[in-house]
């Protein structure tokens, strides 16, 4: 757990690194579905969680960075309310169980906050993360926030790990669970109820699904067939929010067959290689550079690409095969931060976004720090829609084999493979975060069969 004496430590942190004014930072309310008292599972803001621990909804913290002084705004709890919720925390024990000593009811929030700029004050506030609305926000605050936020402590290391515990059993129940006439629905109904019985709750919406090629498929509508390869991206949360997010490839028949099992051992090979790369002042976008360049030069032994693969890369040829980056930053959110915009959290100062394609929608391209928590998570993709494309427009004929593409998309119903582990960046290199969970042809096949 993370005891009232960190969240204390980050506002008086956070007043530091802004300096001045007063530093607004609201928390999520319920979502309704379709009327005002059936709502979504309420899940807090992140930033509001990282500098609180309080996972409740409609309350705000105001930080006072002059005098170091923060303040909760919450209502208190209506007698008639205890009918439908049963009793809850008052606002002030609210406070005290973050280790807040001023509150206020939420109603007074304006009022104080036209008072600080009627006197001249600043009032710092972040981009909106459910919608990016990024007006009026001040950039010493996002700057210190996705600073602090970015370097995980001992204690948020340990609760990805926990969280990657319940993984880990996830991934181990689909390993065996996946077979030929198996609904994907079913498998994905079996790994969502485990995670349920635990009283925890999934970081993401699962991704498991025989068409692979389709990066973020949230549809499990299919039934398994042979010689499927089912892409399962899928991950816990930690009591207190943290995420997991880690993705393994299944075959189906319950064994690769040996082209699948050759163009596996490309994928591992690429990640293997960019964790190995890892370590305090790597930019991250080397370590991409890197994993594309391995992915084609195993492209080309398997006779789908020809030439020379640092020059494809560079091109952007390989994008035919992995058109995505190799990982985020991860933490509070499975994308940490990414909803104060992903140019300050995964790129920074003097990054710039590429616009080729494989380059540019690369999430993280900064150099990373110890303490970093990331997902490195590099993959193959039979994709008809975007091969057909590319063939039509003439693109790169010289470093790609169109005819040898088309043959494994008839015979293996395209798909994808994707091989992804959450890596924390240490003072000397890196770690593989959590238990581990089958990784190789050899292991995958045995879980498939029932070993742990």
């Amino acid at each position: 757990m993370i005891d009232t004496l960190t969240y204390q430590q980050r506002r008086a942190e956070l007043a530091r690194r802004v300096g001045h004014g007063l530093v607004l930072l609201p928390g999520h309310a319920e979502s309704p579905c379709n009327y005002r008292d059936n709502c979504y599972p309420f899940r807090q803001d992140s930033t509001l969680l990282y500098f609180s621990g309080l996972a409740v909804p409609d309350i705000a913290l105001l930080l006072d960075c002059d005098s170091g002084q923060t303040t909760l705004l919450a209502a208190d709890p209506h007698p008639d309310d205890i009918v439908w919720t049963g009793p809850v925390p008052s606002r002030a024990e609210q406070a005290a169980r973050a280790g807040i000593e001023h509150h206020a009811p939420l109603s007074s929030l304006q009022a104080l906050v036209e008072q600080a700029q009627a006197q001249g004050r600043t009032v710092h506030r972040l981009p909106v993360a459910r919608t990016g609305e990024a007006t009026g926000a001040s950039a010493a605050l996002l700057h210190a926030v996705v600073a602090l936020r970015a370097v995980k402590t001992a204690d948020e290391v340990a609760q990805i790990e926990q969280a990657l515990h319940t993984t880990r059993d996830m991934h181990l129940l689909a390993l065996r669970q996946a077979r030929v006439g198996v609904a994907e629905q079913a498998v994905v109904g079996a790994m969502e109820g485990l995670v349920a019985a635990r009283g925890l709750r999934m970081a993401y919406p699962v991704i498991f699904s025989s068409r692979g090629e389709i990066l973020h498929n949230h549809h499990h509508d299919q039934t398994l067939q042979a010689g499927d390869l089912v892409v399962n991206d899928s991950g816990a949360e930690s009591p207190l929010g943290y995420a997991s997010d880690i993705t393994r490839t299944i075959p189906a028949s319950g064994r690769f067959t040996p082209l699948q099992a050759d163009l596996y051992r490309v994928v591992l090979k690429a990640q293997q290689e960019a964790i190995a790369l890892l370590k305090p002042g790597v930019p991250y976008r080397q370590v991409h550079e890197h994993a594309c360049t391995v992915l084609v030069d195993g492209m080309i032994g398997l006779g789908f690409m020809r030439g020379n693969a640092a020059e494809a890369v560079e091109r952007g040829a390989h994008a035919i095969v992995f058109p995505c980056g190799t990982g985020h930053m991860l933490g509070l959110d499975v994308h940490d931060m990414e909803g104060l915009g992903e140019q300050h959290v995964g790129y920074g100062e003097g990054n710039t976004r590429s616009t080729l394609p494989g380059h540019k929608y690369l999430r993280m391209a900064r150099a990373v720090q110890p303490g970093f928590v990331l997902t490195v998570e590099p993959g193959l993709y039979f994709n008809p829609w975007l091969a057909a494309q590319w063939q039509a427009q003439g693109l790169h004929t010289d470093l790609i084999d169109y005819g040898a593409m088309q043959r494994h998309m008839a015979q293996f119903r395209s798909g994808g493979i994707r091989i992804e582990d959450d890596v924390l960046v240490t003072e000397h290199g890196a770690r593989v975060l959590g238990p581990h969970i089958a990784r190789t042809v050899e292991e995958v096949e045995a879980a498939c069969a029932g070993a742990e």
